[in-house]
């Protein structure tokens, strides 16, 4: 087998089964550990995969370094705006409430609101209010606290009590990462706890997270699977990520 083929082969079992190991790559392909271990120098030189302790992840798209809300917007931007408008599903009746978090995905979802929605909106996303009082939504609530610059999202105690005095029908969030273990994650703490109180605030929770996220794990995990009702997307998940889903009884909505 030519290394190009072996690599191949590693990255298909990579994107099938969410991690590999060099033993059992070894195995399977009948090479030395040592050869593996190149190949995946390679692949992770060229992007396609994180080296771990005796194996391999996927690579997180754009890394680990956390990026600005306008960079990721121009990302996956079909399937973001395809999970916003699908996200519509799960709206309540008018007269509903409905937290809607910061985030590039999130933001689809507010660009989709109808202009006749009839719900109460709240949000502690700059960017996210900006468009909805633009599109004049009537009743717009915005969580005021620290902004963060890197992502718009205000963040803080104030923002914490607010959440804990509330209760609405519909929390939509964003992740970063969804892992089948570690649940929902994200990069910041801080973002991290107002996307947990999100979660406690609401009766349903709809995770809005495109296939990119599906297997990553970020520094701080901010809910578990069994915190989650939906999640929207626009691929279905993976084996193993799949497998958690279901055994939570999550549903899983597709464009």
């Amino acid at each position: 087998m030519y290394g190009s083929e072996r690599r191949r082969r590693i990255t298909e079992t990579l994107a099938a089964s969410g991690r590999v190991t060099v033993a059992e790559l070894a195995a399977d392909l009948d090479v030395s550990a040592e050869t593996i271990r190149r190949d995946l120098s390679v692949l992770e030189s060229e992007g396609h995969l994180e080296r771990t302790h005796g194996g391999a992840v996927p690579a997180v798209p754009g890394g680990r370094v956390e990026r600005t809300l306008a960079a990721r917007r121009s990302e996956n931007v079909e399937a973001k705006s395809a999970i916003g408008r699908a996200a519509l599903r799960l709206l309540p009746a008018a007269g509903g409430t409905v937290l809607v978090d910061a985030g590039s995905t999130t933001a689809a979802l507010a660009e989709a609101l109808p202009a006749d929605h009839g719900l109460t909106v709240i949000t502690n996303s700059v960017p996210v209010a900006d468009g909805l009082h633009r599109a004049a939504t009537d009743d717009l609530h915005v969580l005021g606290g620290t902004v963060r610059g890197l992502t718009g999202a205000c963040v803080g105690a104030s923002v914490l009590r607010a959440l804990e005095a509330i209760r609405v029908d519909v929390a939509f969030v964003g992740a970063n990462g969804l892992h089948p273990d570690r649940g929902l994650t994200t990069q910041d703490p801080d973002e991290a706890a107002v996307k947990h109180a999100m979660c406690c605030a609401a009766r349903r929770v709809a995770v809005l997270a495109d296939s990119s996220k599906f297997g990553h794990e970020f520094l701080v995990s901010f809910a578990c699977l069994d915190q989650i009702d939906v999640l929207v997307t626009d691929s279905p998940p993976p084996g193993p990520l799949a497998a958690a889903l279901d055994t939570h009884g999550i549903e899983v909505v597709l464009p």
